[in-house]
């Protein structure tokens, strides 16, 4: 077994690699860097687990199926990155190569063994998705909220982690909030970030799965699923009485901010979940970079 380096183990993988972290990798599975304890192999497939904090939960499977043929046909050009642990080796990076080796029927493959600990794997495995695009955004969200809750992350570090804006990092958290089948039907590209994102300021998620369902049946687009939600009667409590005079412009405000908004006479109120939210909402009215 490898031998693990205490230095490294436990720092985040900015502190081990600098900024460029995905070239790093992209350099360590080439054979072309092996500063970080790499060991070029060939392992049995079978004794490869995969990684259990890997954010991606769809495949393309034509897409699989074509990069299953063209290793059948010219090998696998780029290694896996792979961990030696007491019950195996457990997948870093790769999972589509080795997806497509296990369709190709290959009973071997070419890895990388690397020392890297739980919340290294974590962050490699949601740096490699995210900079390469390969998520959707609920997978994504799922990644951003895995780090925060198993790493105890802010989101503001989860934002420099991964070279993404703290607002692009609250909007996705947001839409966890969302009943499971809505998140589906986006994950499944039933529907878009932007038609679910106005269902988020709404409270009953039996209506929530309608408005998501009426969307997708009517086929609308995003601006016309903005309208729907808008047009909703969202309950009120008894002893608010707001001036439907003022309709237009909570809706407006509603629109821009995606948080509830109440607007009364002289005054306009506008909801927030936590800070970061506040945060998000403050950027959206540029009072905050």
């Amino acid at each position: 077994m490898i031998m693990a380096d205490n230095n490294r183990l436990g720092r985040g993988l900015g502190a081990i690699f600098g900024e460029d972290v995905s070239n790093v990798l992209e350099d360590i599975q080439q054979g072309e860097n092996q500063q970080y304890g790499g060991v070029k192999t060939t392992l049995k497939i079978k004794d490869i687990r995969t990684n259990p904090y890997q954010p991606r939960r769809h495949f393309d499977d034509d897409k699989l199926d074509e990069l299953a043929q063209s290793i059948a046909t010219h090998g696998l050009f780029t290694p896996i990155l792979v961990r030696e642990t007491s019950k195996g080796y457990e997948l870093i990076a790769g999972e589509r190569r080795l997806r497509a080796s296990k369709k190709a029927k290959l009973k071997e493959i070419a890895s990388i063994v690397v020392d890297f600990d739980d919340a290294q794997m974590m962050e490699i495995a949601v740096i490699e998705n995210v900079q390469r695009e390969d998520l959707n955004v609920i997978e994504e969200a799922m990644a951003y909220a895995s780090l925060i809750d198993k790493l105890g992350l802010t989101q503001e570090e989860v934002s420099k982690r991964v070279s993404k804006s703290r607002s692009h990092i609250t909007n996705l958290l947001r839409l966890l909030k969302l009943p499971r089948s809505v998140q589906e039907m986006v994950s499944s590209n039933q529907l878009t970030m932007g038609h679910v994102r106005p269902l988020v300021t709404l409270d009953n998620p039996k209506e929530i799965e309608r408005l998501a369902q009426e969307m997708y049946d009517r086929k609308l687009s995003v601006r016309e699923a903005e309208k729907l939600v808008n047009q909703e009667e969202k309950p009120k409590p008894e002893t608010a009485k707001p001036n439907k005079d003022y309709d237009y412009a909570r809706k407006l405000f509603e629109t821009k901010l995606q948080t509830r908004v109440a607007v009364d006479n002289h005054k306009v109120t506008i909801s927030f979940s936590d800070d970061d939210d506040l945060n998000r909402i403050l950027e959206a009215l540029d009072l905050i970079d």
